[in-house]
């Protein structure tokens, strides 16, 4: 019969909040790039925050499948303050760098206790993790191409807008 390590279940408990902060923090980003009339900005990060809250509930089932209990923490208000509009594009990806090395300490006390179910259940985040980083990295990236122009600014939001 499959136990999972302590540890590791501790850590995939915590995860499930971290997820959910990450969904709190990328619609609060929408909502500054709303307040800027960057309807696409806010698209995208409202489609971010469903994909997060995805991934809470991912690892939530996965800790029930698993027979674990699961009672669910608090939830801090993210900072959401931004001087510019390229400011969250950086918080975003720190942010998401951070979530990477949770994810990969998960795999390490899970590969280190040899919960090779863990393991497994965990690779799919690490992918995604590398996913996550290279999205928001080009996003940036494109940001930082158009720096001032204003039309340029106005067609990738536009862009942003179909995204899903």
């Amino acid at each position: 019969m499959y136990v999972m390590n302590a540890q590791v279940e501790a850590l995939l408990k915590d995860q499930v909040s971290k997820e959910f902060f990450s969904a709190y923090f990328y619609l609060a980003i929408a909502c500054c790039y709303r307040k800027q009339n960057l309807d696409g900005f806010s698209h995208w990060f409202t489609v971010q925050a469903h994909e997060e809250k995805e991934h809470a509930l991912k690892i939530l089932n996965y800790l029930q499948d698993n027979g674990t209990d699961v009672t669910l923490g608090t939830i801090e208000a993210p900072f959401a303050d931004f001087g510019n509009s390229r400011e969250p594009l950086v918080a975003t990806l720190n942010h998401e760098r951070h979530i990477t090395e949770l994810i990969h300490a998960i795999y390490k006390q899970a590969r280190d206790t040899d919960d090779f179910r863990t393991c497994q259940f965990m690779e799919w985040f690490i992918a995604e993790q590398g996913e996550e980083e290279k999205n928001i990295t080009d996003l940036m990236a494109r940001f930082d191409l158009f720096g001032d122009d204003a039309r340029s600014l106005y067609l990738l939001n536009e862009e942003l807008k179909t995204r899903s």
